[in-house]
C-alpha cells in the first residue's frame, strides 16, 4: 500500500488564498478600459455597492479604506470626544491600540469575559465610572470575528459616549439574519487582509448606521477634499486602489462557498475536540454567538504547562500552532505604560489560548491530524490535565 503523503506534509497555521487570476481577469479589463485606477473608481463604488446591499442590507452606509488600521485610525478620530482615553481590551490586536495613539490617546485597557473572550460589560462599566469624562472614545474588539451584543453600546452611544468596533474578522459573521455590525449608529472597522475570511491582500470596510458619519470618515480618507476640492479637515489618503477592489468584486463572488467551508472545518474542528475527550479533560473553545467566518480555531487549554507543551510537540510533528494574543497588549512594550483597571481574566488566557491551523483546503483527515497532536500531548503529561 502506498502511504498517504499528505499524512506527512507540514501543516501550516495559514494559508492565504485569494481569488485566481482567472477570477480577477473581467474585473482587470475593465480597469483597463476606464484607465482610473483610484479615487473611488467605478469597481470600487460596484463593490461597496453590492457589500451594502447584500450584507448589510442597505442600511447605512459603507466606505472602503487601504487597510483596516488607517480605518480604526480615522473612525476614532472623526467620532471621538474631548477626553483623554480609548477604552479597549487588551487582548486585541496591536493595530487597536496604535490607532487610538496616532490619535493622540491614550489606551486604557479593560478585562474581558472568560467565554467570549470580548470586552467584559461589567469591567468596562466600572471603568467608564471611574474615568468619566476623560473617556473620549470606547473600542470594543470581536474577538476572532465572533458576534458580540452591539446592544450595550448602542446604549453608549446614546449616553453621548463613542464607540468604534475592531471587527477586523467578522465579514460573514451573521446572527438572525443579520449581518454583524448592520446599522449599528457608531463605526465598525472590517479588514480585507489576506489572512482574513474574506482577503483582498489589504484592505478594509467602515460601515455605520449613521450615514453622516460615514461620509465623514470617507472624506477624512481623501484629504479632506470639499466640494471646492480643497482640504476641509486633518486628513490623509487611505483609498482603495481599483485593482483592490477588482480582487474585493472577485472574493465577493465566491464568498458564500468560500465561507462555508471555514464554517464546517470549524465546526469539524468543536466536534472532534468533543468526541476526542479534549473538552472532557478542560480545553475550552471559544464560545462564538451567531454564524462566524473563522479565521482559526481559538481554545484555550488546562494550563500553561499543557499549551506551552502542546505548541512544542505540534511544532516537532510538522504543525504550526499560534497564540493569539499572546503576548497581550498590555505586555508590549509600547503600551506597557498604558492604564488598566485589572485584567486577571486576560492574563490567565495569555497563559493558556491556542490558535489551531485553518485554511480553505483542509479537511477532516488535516484536522484530525492537529487534534490528534493535541491529545497526545495530554496522553503524555496527564499529571498536568485537571
Amino acid at each position: 500500500m502506498i502511504p498517504d503523503k499528505t499524512m506527512n506534509d507540514p501543516i501550516p497555521f495559514l494559508r492565504p488564498r485569494l481569488p485566481s487570476v482567472d477570477d480577477c481577469l473581467p474585473y482587470l479589463r475593465t480597469i483597463e478600459q476606464s484607465r482610473q485606477y483610484t479615487n473611488f473608481g467605478p469597481l470600487n463604488t460596484r463593490f461597496e455597492q453590492r457589500m451594502l446591499s447584500e450584507w448589510f442590507g442597505n442600511e447605512g452606509a459603507l466606505s472602503t479604506m487601504g487597510n483596516a488600521t488607517l480605518g480604526l485610525m480615522l473612525a476614532i478620530d472623526r467620532i471621538k470626544r474631548a477626553g483623554r482615553y480609548a477604552v479597549m481590551p487588551s487582548f486585541t490586536f496591536a493595530a487597536t491600540p496604535l490607532a487610538a495613539q496616532w490619535c493622540g490617546l491614550e489606551p486604557l485597557f479593560v478585562d474581558i469575559d472568560p467565554d467570549q473572550w470580548a470586552v467584559d460589560p461589567s469591567a468596562l462599566e466600572r471603568t467608564l465610572k471611574i474615568y468619566g469624562d476623560q473617556v473620549a472614545v470606547v473600542v470594543t474588539y470581536a474577538t476572532c470575528g465572533s458576534f458580540i451584543d452591539l446592544a450595550p453600546y448602542e446604549q453608549l452611544m446614546k449616553r453621548g459616549i463613542p464607540v468604534v468596533v475592531d471587527a477586523a474578522s467578522s465579514i460573514g459573521a451573521t446572527r438572525e439574519g443579520k449581518s454583524f455590525g448592520q446599522g449599528f449608529s457608531g463605526a465598525v472597522v472590517y479588514s480585507m487582509h489576506a489572512t482574513k475570511a474574506f482577503p483582498v491582500g489589504e484592505g478594509c470596510l467602515v460601515h455605520s448606521g449613521d450615514k453622516e458619519l460615514v461620509a465623514q470618515i470617507r472624506k477624512a480618507s481623501n484629504f479632506g477634499f470639499g466640494a471646492a476640492r480643497a482640504s476641509e479637515m486633518l486628513s490623509m489618503n487611505c483609498k482603495l486602489p481599483e485593482i483592490s477592489a477588482a480582487v474585493a468584486l472577485a472574493t465577493l463572488d465566491g464568498f458564500a462557498a468560500r465561507r462555508q467551508k471555514l464554517i464546517g472545518l470549524h465546526a469539524e474542528y468543536g466536534s472532534q475536540f468533543k468526541s476526542s475527550g479534549l473538552v472532557e479533560a478542560g480545553f475550552r473553545p471559544q464560545a462564538v454567538r451567531g454564524t462566524v467566518s473563522p479565521q482559526w480555531f481559538a481554545v484555550a487549554a488546562p494550563n500553561q504547562s499543557i499549551q506551552e507543551q502542546a505548541v512544542k510537540d505540534a511544532a516537532s510533528r510538522g504543525i504550526e500552532f499560534r497564540r493569539y494574543f499572546t503576548p497581550a497588549c498590555h505586555m508590549q512594550p509600547q503600551f506597557s505604560a498604558s492604564p488598566n483597571t485589572g485584567l486577571a481574566v486576560t492574563d490567565q488566557l495569555c497563559e493558556t489560548v491556542m490558535s489551531l491551523p485553518l485554511w480553505v483546503e483542509m479537511d477532516e483527515k488535516i484536522i484530525k491530524r492537529v487534534v490528534d497532536s493535541v491529545c497526545a500531548t495530554v496522553a503524555a503529561n496527564r499529571e498536568y490535565v485537571r
